[in-house]
């Protein structure tokens, strides 16, 4: 939750306010999504930091437009009120957009669960985010946590996955260590490169305030006021799972994603996110949200893809 701090500076509060503060009762409406209080010539608002930005312009015209005609009118209000930009419309009104990203594009909770995924993160500290590929449960968290720095809830990113294929040994790949890791955080990559600017994500990385690594890079690590997110849990083992789970510091917020379905470990290894889910389900300060097939964010035929491969599977378990 992020904040502003507003003076009506040079201008008589009751012209601003209006009679029986209806001028600024309208003025609230077209916020629906802040949080705005008023007394004498202090503004206070609480909510996203892009429409606060939208309404300190807003309030800035208010009070260019007083300052110029020493008069205001509801009919002036109303006018100066109009918001012409599509996109600060859209920040204004929708309380489901998470962050604007790279050319103003708009990221929000797209559907159901992924709506109950940004209000299980925003209430607890652990959340298991649970549900096939393409169900947009990494990117909601990516822009969970990238919002969380911006709004300085936490110092640092930190977003890592188990490198299966290559053991985490990762020793007989060609190039150095960051060639031989690239492959597998590239999904994670792409979802920052979305959210945040080329020049000011590499040069958030190169300061480590955000950290993309492999999970045997967290071993004897506290991470204290850090969003971390671990992707593609189901390739976790019994020991990996534990070893993540608690490196969780103070003030740090942890989401772990995965797809139960889709385990790469050995045949006889068990996976450290389906024992997790077991062990823990009964702990109230961890949350549990569930993605199903409805929730699908990408092509409409993968949604039918995943409808298909889920009946022969349960088919199989019936013979």
């Amino acid at each position: 939750m992020f904040e502003l701090s507003y003076e009506l500076k040079g201008i008589d509060s009751k012209v601003f306010y209006g009679v029986n503060n209806q001028y600024f009762n309208l003025l609230k409406s077209k916020f629906p999504t802040l949080k705005v209080t008023g007394r004498d010539q202090h503004l206070h608002a609480k909510g996203n930091q892009e429409t606060l930005e939208v309404l300190k312009h807003q309030l800035d015209d208010i009070v260019q437009f007083i300052n110029k005609n020493n008069s205001l009118t509801l009919k002036d209000v109303e006018n100066i009120l109009v918001i012409k930009d599509e996109n600060e419309k859209q920040l204004v009104f929708d309380q489901d957009i998470i962050v604007k990203g790279v050319n103003g594009k708009i990221i929000k909770a797209k559907t159901t669960n992924l709506k109950k995924l940004v209000k299980a993160t925003d209430s607890k500290d652990m959340v298991f985010a649970i549900g096939p590929a393409g169900t947009g449960k990494t990117y909601t968290s990516v822009a969970l946590a990238v919002r969380a720095l911006r709004d300085k809830e936490v110092k640092r990113i930190i977003l890592t996955r188990p490198a299966v294929e290559a053991g985490e040994s990762l020793g007989f790949l060609p190039g150095d260590l960051k060639e031989k890791l690239d492959p597998y955080l590239q999904p994670l990559y792409d979802a920052l490169r979305d959210m945040i600017p080329h020049e000011k994500l590499e040069g958030l990385i190169e300061k480590q305030t955000i950290e993309v690594a492999p999970l045997a890079f967290m071993r004897g690590r506290t991470l204290d006021e850090a969003f971390v997110i671990l992707d593609e849990a189901q390739n976790t083992t019994h020991a990996q799972m534990k070893m993540f789970l608690t490196r969780m510091g103070m003030n740090a917020k942890f989401i772990i994603t995965g797809d139960p379905s889709q385990v790469d470990l050995p045949l006889k290894q068990k996976s450290g996110l389906q024992e997790a889910m077991r062990i823990l389900k009964d702990v109230q300060e961890i949350g549990f949200v569930h993605l199903t097939e409805e929730d699908v964010v990408r092509h409409p035929v993968v949604r039918k893809i995943i409808q298909s491969y889920n009946l022969e599977e349960q088919r199989v378990r019936e013979e």
